[in-house]
């Protein structure tokens, strides 16, 4: 009679989107704002940045995305080094929503949506039928579908917001990174914007970090916080900000 093999069960190491390994940040010259940065960010993710104005979240977002070179350390995304990405290639991994608003009056909300769509396009900036699928999908599941031949001059702060959501969603990567995308908004379109990012973590597996200044919201959606204090950030589940006073150290 045949004996049995046991047969272990396969497990499949957790993978991360986006590390860093000793990471120090700020500007040439000046001293780090940032400093020894070592985090890993798991793939389907909502993060919260949080800080005192001034601690660096928008130095770590602009380093992250490759605007800012850091003064030390390493920046690896899903397990090549950023220095290693040409602007294309990083644009199909990174999407990047800034505080700074876009100022392209001009344009309808369906087209600035399509810009997203620019990293697969190639130099004549064609729309394939694709393309136009991510489009019109990304803008339904942002709720702006039936604003897509809209002037985006018309649109309300929150509504604006949600269109520059959409132009991330179409632009198709893993890592959506946005700066204080509440920032100019009242109560309730800091509430929807925050469900929608929670929505498109769970639903459409991507990984979100943002920033904000919102904490009794975004305790409510997201499933890390990266708390930036005393020149450093650490990475805590919401429990562990909570059990072990990080809201005295970070806001007293």
């Amino acid at each position: 009679m045949l004996k049995k093999k046991n047969i272990l069960p396969i497990f499949k190491p957790e993978t991360f989107v986006i590390e860093t390994i000793d990471l120090s940040i700020g500007y040439k010259r000046s001293e780090p704002i940032l400093k020894k940065i070592s985090i890993k960010i798991p793939h389907a993710s909502l993060i919260a940045i949080i800080g005192r104005n001034g601690t660096g979240k928008s130095t770590l977002f602009r380093t992250l995305v490759g605007l800012l070179k850091p003064i030390n350390g390493q920046i690896i995304i899903e397990n090549k080094e950023l220095n290693k990405f040409s602007n294309t290639e990083l644009a199909h991994k990174i999407a990047f929503i800034s505080t700074e608003q876009v100022r392209v009056n001009h344009l309808n909300v369906y087209d600035l949506v399509a810009m997203g769509r620019f990293p697969y396009t190639g130099l004549m900036n064609k729309l394939t039928k694709e393309d136009h699928d991510m489009v019109s999908s990304s803008l339904e599941k942002t709720g702006m579908l039936s604003f897509a031949y809209r002037n985006i001059n018309k649109l309300s702060d929150g509504e604006r917001q949600r269109v520059m959501i959409a132009r991330a969603l179409a632009q198709d990567t893993p890592l959506i990174i946005l700066d204080e995308p509440t920032a100019f908004l009242d109560i309730p379109g800091r509430l929807a914007i925050n469900n929608l990012l929670k929505d498109l973590s769970l639903n459409e597996k991507k990984t979100i970090l943002f920033s904000t200044h919102d904490l009794e919201m975004a305790m409510k959606n997201v499933d890390y916080f990266c708390v930036a204090h005393s020149s450093v950030i650490e990475l805590l589940s919401i429990s562990e900000f909570n059990d072990k006073g990080y809201y005295q150290k970070v806001f007293s």
